[in-house]
């Protein structure tokens, strides 16, 4: 089986772009990195569940926003982009049936949605902006970086690392309302959330504490609840680390967290209680890794070490949860995002 993925880059050094790889699950190695659409900081990607488009943030001159591109016989081709004065977002999300795509903005403090047409073009954005701040030295301002639907798609949930909340708004006429908050502990830097994939449970990575916090999740009302924080690093580990990517495992039964500094993937258990157990740690054998996907099968993660400009593939064991190392090393120019097609 041939798996096809996209990578989403910084192009600040070697990169032009969005590259494509493929995972060949029989050899087990990632062949044929390449290319596929020269774009200005490509940051975060997002594909359609139809396979039909991906959308990447971007940089135009001094404009951010997002292009949209056509996925046709694996290869991509530019339909247009929507771009405003300010910084690029740094993450997006695209709904179910491709009607509607948001957007998180680190720099700006604007989260933005925006109506997608049906041939996947993208019509101009609509915005909110948050307020807030936090105790840490890095929390002056809201920093925006997740902006995703729930499982039912009626609410977005926006999170912010610098105001130390996790917003849901509803969405209106493809317009974006505030319908709860809720503040999580000071300076922890909430920065991703998945769902649980059958339960009404959330899981955010924080970028300042090293945590992953449980959260109780009300599918009507829409609002959060705390239920657990747990570290992702060892107590042991005093050097510079900042959380970066969560994913959670189909079955419902693992979530794995990305370490950028400790350079490794927590894998955890999710247990009856439906709290985390730390059951391992996975040396990502590259620096910095930003993000990390799970293939479409399962049996394989791959990572981006961002800092050693390379991704790494790890086959992973469905019933422990635990990841072991196939191959590394494969050379992905400032590689940030890694996305594949269904």
């Amino acid at each position: 089986m041939k798996y096809i993925g996209y990578i989403g880059s910084y192009t600040k050094v070697e990169s032009e772009g969005v590259h494509r790889f493929e995972l060949d699950t029989v050899e087990k190695k990632i062949k044929n990195v390449s290319l596929a659409a020269k774009l200005d900081g490509p940051t975060y990607l997002t594909l359609s569940d139809d396979n039909k488009f991906l959308y990447a943030v971007s940089k135009e001159d001094d404009k951010g926003g997002v292009t949209a591109f056509k996925v046709e016989n694996d290869t991509l081709e530019k339909l247009n982009s929507q771009a405003q004065p300010g910084s690029a977002p740094c993450h997006v999300s695209v709904n179910k049936d491709n009607s509607l795509l948001v957007t998180a903005n680190y720099h700006t403090e604007k989260a933005e949605s925006y109506q997608v047409n049906a041939d996947g073009s993208l019509e101009v954005a609509s915005a909110v902006i948050q307020t807030g701040k936090g105790p840490h030295e890095r929390q002056e301002k809201p920093h925006l970086h997740y902006a995703g639907f729930t499982p039912d798609e009626n609410y977005v949930v926006v999170v912010d690392l610098g105001g130390d909340t996790i917003t849901t708004y509803e969405v209106e006429d493809s317009k974006l309302n505030k319908k709860a908050q809720l503040k999580v502990n000071p300076g922890t830097g909430p920065r991703h959330l998945v769902f649980h994939p059958t339960l009404p449970y959330a899981y955010v990575m924080t970028e300042l504490s090293n945590e992953v916090i449980v959260l109780d999740f009300d599918e009507v009302e829409g609002t959060f609840e705390e239920l657990q924080y747990i570290k992702t690093i060892p107590e042991d580990f005093t050097e510079n680390n900042q959380g970066s990517a969560i994913h959670v495992s189909s079955d419902g039964k693992f979530i794995y967290a990305g370490n950028r500094g400790h350079d490794s993937i927590a894998v955890f258990k999710i247990n009856d209680d439906h709290k985390l157990e730390l059951i391992d740690l996975t040396y990502t054998e590259g620096n910095w890794p930003r993000d990390f996907v799970l293939d479409p099968s399962e049996q394989f993660i791959v990572a981006a070490n961002q800092e050693s400009n390379t991704l790494a593939l790890f086959e992973r064991d469905s019933k422990t949860g635990k990841l072991t190392v196939l191959q590394t090393g494969i050379y992905a120019p400032e590689a940030v995002c890694v996305k594949f097609l269904n």
